[in-house]
């Protein structure tokens, strides 16, 4: 059995392919949106989800969320006491993914297939395989985002002929592809994207405007983490209200002090103009390299959760002239895909008549030196040379020559770069490797043949062949800067070996704690009473580990708690 996974920066989800048909898994919650949120609790154990979410206000230095945007650099996150790079976070999440498909399906499973932005680099595709590694799953195949919510729409009529094109804003990153579905085949033409454009950008912008405009009541230097967590989910319900609602306010009692905010849909277009243009670029990118009109489009597709925002949905409005569409549900539509890519994988009968096409993302390239003009002209280094160009269809493998610039010259870097600008400077490096040169030959005398080979899962091998031998250059890139090698995850595996995932059975109690505890902290006078005695209620229950009398209970102290946060006690 091959699960599909959705990893995402705000929320997971996982699926599977079964009886011809992709179906979201639930969690231990009973819900099919996991959040991206890992923490520690109390006695130590890492939570993973809601309960890690709810825990961000109260316990903002042992929980961590939006890791997904360091993927593949070597950032750690702090944790408690503890450092971890984010895929070991990551990690954290796909192990109770995992955990949950393994619960709902009655068998363990090993294999899996995740989603990634289409515009992830190599080095974050391989972080991402890595942190499969390190939740133990065989990660079978990266699909792009696009490209799983393209098969989640075209499976269901994979037998017409149209273009259309995916709008994916998810919490940390957009994607844009344009795909054509021909006689069962679907092909990726063009995939554009910003790997630092999403929904959070949309927030952190009306945070930064709240903070100005209450700078008389609160400073931003005199908040704690938890003040600004608070803030933050204040700020993200204004959000979500403006998504039903032509006006949102605010009003919260930080450090001692009153701060109330309003908004209208003009105002936050206003504020929000400056990432809407940048919404724009990608798209315009990608319809231009699939050399296909926006009247072309058969449809719009929106996924990711990012586009419930009314102001994204009017955006793509007006940039094509109709409405977008949205049969399926944008944070799920993902999931989906990747679960019918699994079924794909699995060779399911129901899914023989089709095939799917991806492309190359970005172009991928070597630094190169070029001559001055006029005889005898110095060469000058830093020149980009593209081998594979962006959205050629993979798997690829492009070859060029290059030569020596220097009599003698004993060796030929390769310095391999991604990226579009005609300087390496301005390109993203991926790696370096080596070969020696014949020795004694003059300038141009000697070279190499560079072969890049890009795969379906965008991982990426290089080689070099010296010229008139059959000796190659190491396909290794070293110096990859934010990437596991076999052996350090093999170690890390070892040392996450000793962190105890809470008990899937406790969860549920576990994300109701948390959940009254971030009540607790906003409530003020009798409702905090209300709270801590309900809380205490409920935890005497769970001492005397009676598992009746506590799922009694926990459905009491659910029911309950949903009352008191929908009522305006919750703002005094």
């Amino acid at each position: 059995m091959i699960i599909g996974i959705d990893l995402g920066t705000t929320n997971s989800l996982v699926a599977v392919w079964k009886e011809g048909a992709p179906v979201l898994i639930p969690n231990a919650l009973g819900v099919v949106l996991t959040p991206s949120c890992v923490g520690f609790s109390d006695s130590g154990e890492l939570l993973i989800g809601q309960a890690a979410k709810d825990r961000l206000q109260t316990h903002p230095k042992q929980t961590i969320a939006n890791f997904k945007r360091y993927m593949g650099s070597a950032r750690e996150c702090e944790l408690g006491k503890r450092k971890f790079r984010p895929e070991e976070v990551s990690s954290f999440v796909l192990r109770s993914l995992k955990a949950d498909a393994e619960a709902f399906l009655g068998e363990t499973v090993q294999d899996a297939i995740i989603s990634v932005p289409a515009y992830f680099s190599d080095a974050q595709r391989k972080a991402t395989r890595a942190a499969g590694q390190l939740a133990g799953l065989r990660v079978e195949r990266l699909v792009n985002e696009p490209t799983a919510a393209a098969l989640a729409y075209g499976v269901r009529d994979a037998g017409s002929e149209r273009k259309f094109l995916v709008f994916d804003l998810g919490g940390g990153t957009f994607d844009v592809s344009v795909l054509e579905i021909f006689e069962g085949v679907m092909e990726v033409r063009a995939s554009a994207g910003d790997n630092f454009l999403g929904g959070e950008d949309f927030l952190d912008i009306l945070v930064e405007d709240i903070l100005a405009s209450c700078q008389s009541e609160l400073c931003n230097n005199d908040l704690s983490p938890g003040d600004r967590q608070r803030l933050r989910e204040a700020a993200e319900k204004m959000k979500r209200t403006l998504s039903a609602a032509p006006l949102a306010e605010l009003s919260l009692r930080l450090r001692g002090k009153n701060i109330s905010y309003s908004l209208n849909e003009d105002r936050y277009i206003e504020l929000c103009d400056p990432l809407l243009q940048r919404l724009r670029i990608p798209v315009e990118r990608a319809l231009r390299d699939a050399r296909i009109r926006a009247s072309d489009l058969y449809e719009i597709v929106l996924a990711g959760g990012a586009t419930r925002m009314p102001i994204v949905r009017k955006l793509v409005t007006r940039m094509f002239g109709r409405f977008p569409v949205t049969t399926l549900n944008p944070d799920e539509v993902v999931a989906l895909g990747v679960a019918v890519q699994a079924g794909l994988a699995m060779d399911d009968v129901a899914l023989d008549e089709i095939v799917m096409t991806d492309v190359c993302p970005y172009t991928l390239g070597i630094n190169t030196s070029q001559q001055l003009s006029g005889p005898g002209g110095a060469f000058v280094d830093g020149f980009y040379l593209p081998i594979i160009e962006r959205n050629t269809v993979v798997p690829a493998s492009r070859s060029k020559d290059v030569y020596t610039v220097r009599d003698g010259q004993p060796k030929l870097g390769i310095d391999v770069y991604q990226g579009e600008a005609r300087l390496v400077k301005e390109n993203i490096p991926l790696g370096k490797f080596v070969i020696d040169m014949p020795p004694g030959m003059p300038a141009g005398g000697a070279g190499a043949n560079v072969r890049f080979t890009y795969d379906v899962n965008g991982l990426l091998e290089v080689e070099a062949t010296v010229h008139g031998t059959n000796i190659k250059g190491s396909i290794v890139i070293e110096e990859h800067s934010g990437v596991l090698s076999n052996d350090e995850i093999r170690e890390r595996l070892d040392a996450l070996a000793s962190l105890k995932l809470h008990p899937r059975e406790d969860v549920r109690n576990a994300a109701l704690m948390a959940r009254g505890n971030r009540l607790f902290e906003e409530a003020l006078g009798p409702a905090r009473m209300q709270i801590s005695r309900a809380l205490a209620q409920f935890e005497s229950i769970l001492g005397r580990q009676e598992p009746h009398e506590i799922a009694t209970a926990r459905e009491q102290f659910q029911s309950w708690l949903d009352s008191f946060e929908s009522s305006p006690l919750i703002d005094a």
